[in-house]
């Protein structure tokens, strides 16, 4: 266990690994036993193409409740009584007394910030159903404003090596309140992974992509979606490297600008 690889998540108050698994990419039943026997702390479920993980995710939210981190949302959230029923069906389809995070999908797209939402959310909290309320947010300026002067205590956003921006528009704005971030799309939605056209460096695996993000001091927990338990050992392997040197910020953030374009 290092600072590098582990955290305290603020306002959850847990203890979690700083690789989160998001289980949309097709990790089973087993691959969800097996990240947790391996220490995976940190769970964001979200409805669409989870079948296959959901028992695993039941079982170890009842055997291990008080250790892992389960973070999910409303589908859509326009309304403060969506926001309600949203929290309130998460409950009880996992059987659990409280949700670790509670958070709005893409605010503006999948939800909306109207005074409603806003109080049904902080009443959430105040109720003891959920320890933390987030977004997950595409507009890194609003996001800033919001991390400055909102209820919020987690944001998700889009942040690696192709798309640094949260560094300048959101990061800036952490520090009077102290949110949480959740960093996704690490690899930029694999193409990351494929070496841009001139290339003749080095090619960013998966692990390079998590241990980007998570070299920021800004962010608490990278995702990550791996298909199967081989390529979650593969990411768990490339973290015990810790933080990125110079030079490997240096080549990373070029050849992110170049897969930027």
């Amino acid at each position: 266990m290092s600072a590098f690889t582990h955290t305290t998540l603020r306002h959850v108050n847990k203890p979690t690994h700083r690789l989160g698994l998001a289980l949309n990419f097709g990790l089973d039943d087993a691959g969800v036993e097996a990240a947790v026997d391996r220490g995976i702390t940190y769970f964001f479920f979200q409805r669409s193409r989870t079948g296959k993980a959901l028992p695993g995710l039941k079982r170890a939210l009842k055997r291990h409740r008080e250790r892992l981190i389960f973070a999910g949302g409303p589908s859509l959230a326009f309304f403060g009584g969506s926001v309600r029923c949203g929290c309130e069906a998460l409950l009880k389809a996992f059987d659990t007394d409280y949700l670790d995070v509670f958070q709005l999908f893409w605010l503006s797209t999948m939800s909306a910030w109207t005074p409603s939402v806003v109080e049904a959310l902080v009443k959430l909290r105040d109720e003891g159903k959920v320890r933390a309320i987030g977004v997950s947010i595409h507009d890194r300026p609003r996001a800033g404003r919001l991390a400055e002067d909102s209820p919020l205590d987690l944001f998700m956003l889009r942040y690696n090596a192709a798309h640094p921006g949260a560094e300048h528009d959101v990061f800036p704005h952490l520090e009077r309140r102290k949110p949480s971030v959740v960093a996704y799309t690490a690899t930029s939605w694999r193409r990351l992974l494929r070496a841009p056209s001139g290339w003749t460096g080095p090619t960013m695996t998966a692990g390079d992509c998590y241990r980007f993000c998570l070299s920021s001091p800004h962010v608490d927990v990278v995702l990550c979606g791996p298909k199967d338990v081989a390529q979650l050992d593969e990411n768990l392997a490339a973290l015990e490297k810790g933080p990125l040197s110079a030079a490997e910020a240096q080549w990373m953030r070029e050849y992110g600008r170049k897969v930027h374009g």
